[in-house]
């Protein structure tokens, strides 16, 4: 585990942000901080990362105590936040050669690993523009990249696609899955659960401060239920008839206004079954859908 935390407490005046958090995050993974504004993902991640000291709790990164190393830390971290930190007035290539200078490389190394990074994201026939042009994804694309100038072995980042179009977080995206692929360690905090889902190995959901569930993906969605079949009917009385022909075998409930509900295995021949059911007892469906949790189904179950 690179990342580890035990009851991690935070209070900020007569507000407690934090409960007692645990985390645990193997080398070369992705895990995504998922919550409600407030729930306290940003603390968690100023914690881990030197910004703020714990009230309670201890955390280490790369084996190094958070509280008792900081600066050991920081020499294995970077933490790319919420807002696009470069110079505007500076080219790209200024802004990455100014970073590896300050980070010890030297002129050479600065200039040579500017040029993969350039390259790596997209970047090169930009380069010698002055950031202050840049469109916001071109600005978080290098600031992403400024952060991996020392090649770290774990990188924080703090909802990094915020305000993006689609095709620019796409295209973060796809650099956030190059870096994991290299062996780097990735905790992330996000507001778009589709982000999420495609990149995390494990997700933790906070809410108030503390965790209500923790795992992978598919093991969140399966917490709230598996699949299921919505038939929409076209009047009140349809749709009760079906609720009362279908519930004792298969559960069904209303779930909106003139949809029924039930649990599916997924399969063609529970479907038809369903619909030859219904079909015996004089009832037609206006429209037939099947429906798998999401993420957004698991985060307005189990929070608040």
């Amino acid at each position: 585990m690179i990342v580890e935390a035990a009851g991690l407490r935070k209070s900020f005046g007569t507000t407690e942000v934090l409960t007692g958090v645990d985390l645990r995050v193997p080398e070369g993974s992705v895990l995504a901080l998922l919550g409600p504004n407030g729930a306290g993902k940003t603390t968690t991640v100023r914690i881990l990362t030197t910004l703020t000291k714990p009230d309670a709790g201890h955390a280490t990164v790369a084996g190094y105590d958070v509280l008792r190393e900081p600066a050991q830390v920081r020499g294995v971290i970077s933490l790319t936040g919420q807002y696009a930190a470069v110079d505007e007035n500076q080219t790209g290539r200024e802004n990455l050669v100014m970073v590896g200078r300050l980070m010890h490389l030297g002129k050479p190394g600065a200039r040579r690993r500017t040029g993969e990074l350039l390259e790596q994201f997209g970047l090169i026939d930009a380069m010698d523009r002055r950031v202050k042009t840049y469109s916001g994804g071109m600005r978080r694309r290098l600031d992403l990249a400024m952060s991996l100038i020392a090649r770290p072995r774990v990188i924080f980042l703090d909802e990094p696609t915020t305000g993006l179009d689609p095709a620019s977080r796409s295209t973060m995206w796809d650099a956030i899955g190059d870096l994991v692929r290299d062996g780097t360690t990735i905790l992330l905090t996000t507001q778009y659960l589709e982000e999420a889902d495609r990149l995390a190995d494990r997700i933790v959901l906070l809410d108030r401060g503390g965790i209500v569930a923790t795992g992978t993906a598919d093991a969140l969605k399966a917490q709230i239920g598996g699949e299921r079949i919505e038939l929409r009917f076209t009047s009140e009385p349809e749709l009760l008839k079906a609720t009362a022909t279908l519930r004792g075998e298969s559960g069904a409930v209303a779930v909106e206004d003139l949809v029924l509900g039930l649990p599916s295995d997924g399969t063609a021949a529970h479907l038809h079954h369903v619909l030859d059911v219904l079909r015996d007892n004089g009832l037609q469906p206006e429209r037939v859908s099947s429906h798998r949790p999401t993420l957004d189904d698991v985060f307005l179950a189990l929070t608040a």
